[in-house]
Protein backbone atom coordinates (compact mmCIF):
# COMPACT_ATOMS: atom_id res chain seq x y z
CA UNK A 1 0.00 0.00 0.00
CA UNK A 2 1.61 3.47 -0.78
CA UNK A 3 2.90 5.19 2.17
CA UNK A 4 0.22 8.26 1.98
CA UNK A 5 -2.50 5.91 1.52
CA UNK A 6 -1.29 4.13 4.24
CA UNK A 7 -0.53 7.54 6.59
CA UNK A 8 -4.28 8.61 5.75
CA UNK A 9 -6.00 5.23 6.86
CA UNK A 10 -4.06 5.88 10.05
CA UNK A 11 -5.92 9.05 10.66
CA UNK A 12 -8.57 8.23 9.38
CA UNK A 13 -8.91 5.61 12.21
CA UNK A 14 -7.71 7.92 14.58
CA UNK A 15 -10.42 10.23 13.77
CA UNK A 16 -13.02 7.37 14.33
CA UNK A 17 -11.21 6.42 18.14
CA UNK A 18 -10.48 10.10 18.95
CA UNK A 19 -14.73 10.54 19.03
CA UNK A 20 -15.79 7.78 20.77
CA UNK A 21 -15.25 10.21 23.90
CA UNK A 22 -15.39 13.92 24.21
CA UNK A 23 -13.00 14.71 21.13
CA UNK A 24 -10.77 17.57 22.53
CA UNK A 25 -10.58 15.47 25.92
CA UNK A 26 -10.05 12.09 24.80
CA UNK A 27 -6.23 11.83 25.35
CA UNK A 28 -6.50 13.34 28.67
CA UNK A 29 -7.93 10.19 29.62
CA UNK A 30 -5.61 8.25 27.50
CA UNK A 31 -2.23 9.11 28.19
CA UNK A 32 -0.26 7.39 30.92
CA UNK A 33 0.67 9.47 33.89
CA UNK A 34 4.04 10.98 34.08
CA UNK A 35 5.62 14.02 35.24
CA UNK A 36 4.30 15.20 31.75
CA UNK A 37 1.07 15.79 30.50
CA UNK A 38 -0.95 16.52 28.02
CA UNK A 39 -2.46 20.56 28.06
CA UNK A 40 -6.43 20.32 26.63
CA UNK A 41 -6.85 22.57 23.71
CA UNK A 42 -7.86 26.35 25.34
CA UNK A 43 -10.51 26.22 22.64
CA UNK A 44 -12.95 23.92 20.40
CA UNK A 45 -11.46 21.58 17.80
CA UNK A 46 -13.38 23.90 15.49
CA UNK A 47 -11.93 27.02 16.78
CA UNK A 48 -9.80 27.52 13.92
CA UNK A 49 -11.86 26.18 11.29
CA UNK A 50 -10.71 29.47 9.36
CA UNK A 51 -7.13 27.83 8.39
CA UNK A 52 -7.37 24.55 10.03
CA UNK A 53 -10.44 21.69 10.26
CA UNK A 54 -11.57 20.42 13.35
CA UNK A 55 -10.60 16.81 12.45
CA UNK A 56 -7.30 17.60 12.29
CA UNK A 57 -7.08 19.66 15.52
CA UNK A 58 -8.56 16.62 17.12
CA UNK A 59 -6.19 13.83 15.41
CA UNK A 60 -3.47 16.34 16.11
CA UNK A 61 -3.83 17.31 19.97
CA UNK A 62 -5.06 13.56 20.90
CA UNK A 63 -3.43 11.67 19.03
CA UNK A 64 0.34 12.86 17.82
CA UNK A 65 0.92 15.29 20.55
CA UNK A 66 -1.01 12.67 23.34
CA UNK A 67 1.86 9.79 21.82
CA UNK A 68 4.43 12.42 22.33
CA UNK A 69 3.59 13.03 26.10
CA UNK A 70 3.43 9.11 26.46
CA UNK A 71 6.72 8.69 24.83
CA UNK A 72 8.88 10.95 26.94
CA UNK A 73 6.97 9.64 30.08
CA UNK A 74 8.03 6.37 28.92
CA UNK A 75 11.50 7.59 28.51
CA UNK A 76 12.36 9.21 31.36
CA UNK A 77 10.05 6.92 33.95
CA UNK A 78 13.32 5.16 35.32
CA UNK A 79 15.16 8.72 35.35
CA UNK A 80 14.00 10.59 38.55
CA UNK A 81 16.40 13.18 37.91
CA UNK A 82 15.23 14.11 34.28
CA UNK A 83 11.94 13.37 35.47
CA UNK A 84 12.02 16.18 38.21
CA UNK A 85 12.70 18.56 35.41
CA UNK A 86 11.21 21.91 33.71
CA UNK A 87 10.39 20.31 29.71
CA UNK A 88 12.38 23.76 28.92
CA UNK A 89 15.57 22.41 30.99
CA UNK A 90 15.49 18.88 29.81
CA UNK A 91 15.68 19.61 25.97
CA UNK A 92 18.69 22.87 26.41
CA UNK A 93 20.42 19.56 28.35
CA UNK A 94 19.58 17.28 26.10
CA UNK A 95 23.31 16.59 25.60
CA UNK A 96 23.35 15.59 29.37
CA UNK A 97 20.48 12.82 28.67
CA UNK A 98 21.77 9.11 28.43
CA UNK A 99 22.60 8.40 25.19
CA UNK A 100 19.83 5.53 25.61
CA UNK A 101 16.98 7.77 25.65
CA UNK A 102 18.16 10.82 24.19
CA UNK A 103 16.83 10.33 20.83
CA UNK A 104 13.70 9.27 22.39
CA UNK A 105 13.69 12.55 24.92
CA UNK A 106 14.53 14.58 22.01
CA UNK A 107 11.77 13.95 19.67
CA UNK A 108 8.67 13.24 22.07
CA UNK A 109 10.33 16.46 24.53
CA UNK A 110 10.52 18.49 21.33
CA UNK A 111 7.19 17.33 19.87
CA UNK A 112 5.49 18.46 23.62
CA UNK A 113 7.03 21.69 23.58
CA UNK A 114 6.31 22.37 20.37
CA UNK A 115 2.88 21.47 20.02
CA UNK A 116 2.22 22.86 23.73
CA UNK A 117 3.57 26.17 21.98
CA UNK A 118 1.29 25.63 18.74
CA UNK A 119 -2.01 25.27 20.68
CA UNK A 120 -1.23 28.22 23.28
CA UNK A 121 -0.62 30.67 20.37
CA UNK A 122 -4.33 30.24 17.54
CA UNK A 123 -7.92 30.40 18.53
CA UNK A 124 -7.71 33.85 17.32
CA UNK A 125 -8.71 35.80 14.25
CA UNK A 126 -5.44 36.52 12.80
CA UNK A 127 -4.92 40.88 12.09
CA UNK A 128 -1.41 41.85 13.30
CA UNK A 129 0.16 42.62 16.70
CA UNK A 130 0.02 45.76 18.27
CA UNK A 131 2.88 47.64 20.84
CA UNK A 132 6.13 46.21 21.59
CA UNK A 133 5.50 42.80 19.63
CA UNK A 134 4.86 45.45 16.57
CA UNK A 135 7.25 47.69 17.03
CA UNK A 136 9.91 44.33 17.47
CA UNK A 137 8.62 42.87 14.56
CA UNK A 138 9.30 46.31 12.46
CA UNK A 139 12.33 46.73 13.87
CA UNK A 140 14.16 43.01 13.62
CA UNK A 141 11.81 41.22 10.90
CA UNK A 142 11.06 43.96 8.25
CA UNK A 143 7.36 45.06 9.28
CA UNK A 144 4.44 41.96 8.99
CA UNK A 145 3.75 42.21 5.42
CA UNK A 146 7.96 41.13 4.94
CA UNK A 147 7.56 38.97 8.03
CA UNK A 148 4.72 37.28 6.70
CA UNK A 149 6.41 36.80 3.53
CA UNK A 150 9.87 35.65 4.84
CA UNK A 151 8.38 33.17 7.92
CA UNK A 152 6.16 31.43 4.66
CA UNK A 153 9.40 30.81 2.67
CA UNK A 154 11.49 29.55 5.92
CA UNK A 155 8.05 26.52 6.26
CA UNK A 156 8.33 26.01 2.37
CA UNK A 157 11.88 25.57 2.48
CA UNK A 158 11.78 22.83 5.53
CA UNK A 159 12.26 19.59 3.37
CA UNK A 160 9.86 16.75 4.76
CA UNK A 161 8.89 17.43 8.59
CA UNK A 162 9.50 20.10 10.49
CA UNK A 163 8.85 23.31 11.92
CA UNK A 164 9.50 27.05 11.32
CA UNK A 165 9.84 29.15 14.02
CA UNK A 166 10.18 33.00 15.62
CA UNK A 167 13.16 32.78 18.20
CA UNK A 168 12.89 35.72 20.90
CA UNK A 169 16.25 36.84 23.44
CA UNK A 170 15.50 38.15 26.51
CA UNK A 171 16.42 41.84 25.24
CA UNK A 172 13.35 41.12 22.34
CA UNK A 173 15.42 40.91 19.07
CA UNK A 174 13.51 38.26 16.86
CA UNK A 175 14.56 36.20 14.52
CA UNK A 176 13.08 33.61 12.14
CA UNK A 177 14.44 29.67 12.12
CA UNK A 178 13.39 26.25 11.22
CA UNK A 179 14.15 22.84 12.52
CA UNK A 180 13.38 19.14 11.24
CA UNK A 181 11.61 16.66 13.05
CA UNK A 182 10.23 17.64 16.36
CA UNK A 183 13.59 19.69 16.85
CA UNK A 184 13.04 23.65 18.86
CA UNK A 185 15.39 26.47 19.20
CA UNK A 186 15.36 25.33 23.13
CA UNK A 187 17.65 22.35 22.27
CA UNK A 188 20.37 25.55 21.29
CA UNK A 189 19.01 27.53 24.07
CA UNK A 190 17.13 29.63 22.36
CA UNK A 191 13.27 30.72 23.37
CA UNK A 192 10.27 30.65 20.81
CA UNK A 193 7.94 33.39 20.60
CA UNK A 194 5.53 31.68 17.93
CA UNK A 195 5.84 28.57 15.08
CA UNK A 196 4.30 26.76 12.62
CA UNK A 197 4.09 23.16 12.37
CA UNK A 198 4.63 21.69 8.80
CA UNK A 199 4.50 18.30 9.58
CA UNK A 200 2.22 16.74 6.49
CA UNK A 201 -0.29 15.87 9.41
CA UNK A 202 -0.94 19.42 10.29
CA UNK A 203 -2.89 19.87 7.46
CA UNK A 204 -3.10 17.43 4.88
CA UNK A 205 -6.75 16.74 5.14
CA UNK A 206 -8.01 19.85 4.13
CA UNK A 207 -4.69 20.96 1.94
CA UNK A 208 -3.62 17.62 0.71
CA UNK A 209 0.27 18.52 -0.49
CA UNK A 210 -0.60 22.46 -0.74
CA UNK A 211 1.68 23.49 2.28
CA UNK A 212 1.55 26.81 0.79
CA UNK A 213 -2.09 27.27 0.88
CA UNK A 214 -1.63 26.29 4.59
CA UNK A 215 1.14 28.64 5.64
CA UNK A 216 -0.86 31.33 4.01
CA UNK A 217 -4.33 30.34 6.22
CA UNK A 218 -2.82 30.04 9.65
CA UNK A 219 -2.09 33.58 10.41
CA UNK A 220 -5.94 34.26 10.22
CA UNK A 221 -6.40 32.06 13.44
CA UNK A 222 -3.18 33.34 14.84
CA UNK A 223 -4.05 35.21 18.51
CA UNK A 224 -1.67 38.13 18.81
CA UNK A 225 -2.52 38.96 22.39
CA UNK A 226 -1.25 35.41 23.86
CA UNK A 227 1.67 35.50 21.10
CA UNK A 228 2.26 39.41 22.92
CA UNK A 229 1.97 37.72 26.30
CA UNK A 230 4.45 35.29 25.13
CA UNK A 231 7.10 38.29 23.98
CA UNK A 232 6.76 39.98 27.42
CA UNK A 233 7.17 37.06 29.35
CA UNK A 234 10.27 36.40 27.26
CA UNK A 235 11.61 39.50 28.12
CA UNK A 236 10.78 38.68 31.87
CA UNK A 237 12.46 35.67 31.70
CA UNK A 238 9.41 33.95 32.66
CA UNK A 239 8.75 32.15 29.21
CA UNK A 240 9.25 28.49 29.25
CA UNK A 241 8.05 26.84 25.98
Amino acid sequence: MPMMNRRLLMLGAAALTTKAVAPWRASMAQTPAGPFTLPPLPYAPNANEAAIDAMTMEIHHARHHGAQVAGLNTAVQNQPQLAAMQLDELLMRLSQVPEAIRTAVRNNGGGHANHSMFWEIMGGQGGEPAGDLKAAIDRDLGGMEKFRTDFNAGGMRVFGSGWVFVTVTPAGALAITTRPGQDTPLMDGARVLMGNDVWEHAYYLRYQNRRADYLASWWNVLNWEKIAARYAAARDGTLRV
